[in-house]
């Protein structure tokens, strides 16, 4: 059988990482679970522990979280051709204090930790994937708190136009917003901006 779209897609990603067989790409794939969900449903509850790593092949969702006064803070977005997990709920069976909610409907893959466990022992090159996939994962999150906390909310403008290509077009102003740290108003004001500088 001729593999997917979506399984072509995911493929290329865990080649970024390791180096599979083919028999060990086909065993991979049959541990995979195939999921969709509406806009505005969720992957993940806060309070909930993080029992899947996800693979977006279409559509996108946010990682928030909610702080003192209520306020919705995303701290990413995954779009087509990303993984998206709560890694310290997942490693650890620790309650997420995150939130993973579609903002558009979406088609995934999702592994389990027992087919994690699986791979690592029927796959052991698998292990080297996890480990560049989550190592990565952590170093952009930890990009993304120094970017916060050091540039200006016009060079995180750039930034984000940058990691999430038209993604601006797809997705509500006030997202872009949440994930910049400003106000929906301020948000107007920084893309007249940057539209006014391209023009």
């Amino acid at each position: 059988m001729l593999p997917t779209l979506h399984e072509e897609l995911i493929a290329s990603n865990i080649s970024r990482y390791s180096s599979l067989s083919t028999a060990e790409m086909a065993y991979f794939m049959t541990l995979l679970e195939t999921r969709s969900i509406r806009k505005k449903e969720y992957l993940l509850r806060a309070g909930e522990v993080c029992r899947y790593d996800y693979f977006i092949t279409k559509g996108c969702v946010k990682v928030c979280f909610t702080d003192e006064k209520e306020n919705e803070r995303i701290m990413k977005f995954a779009t087509e051709n990303s993984w998206v997990i709560d890694l310290e709920s997942f490693l650890n069976n620790k309650p997420s204090s995150f939130y993973i909610q579609a903002i558009e409907d979406t088609e995934y893959f999702r592994l389990s930790q027992s087919s994690y466990r699986l791979l690592y022992k029927v796959v052991p090159q698998f292990e080297k994937f996890s480990i560049e996939h989550w190592r990565n994962g952590f170093i952009a999150l930890h990009q993304r708190i120094m970017q916060n906390l050091s540039m200006s909310a016009e060079e995180r403008y750039q930034l984000f136009k940058n990691k999430y290509p038209g993604l601006e077009q797809r997705i509500p102003q006030k997202l872009v917003a949440s994930y910049l740290g400003v106000t929906p108003e301020f948000m107007g004001k920084l893309r007249g901006k940057y539209t006014a500088q391209l023009s």
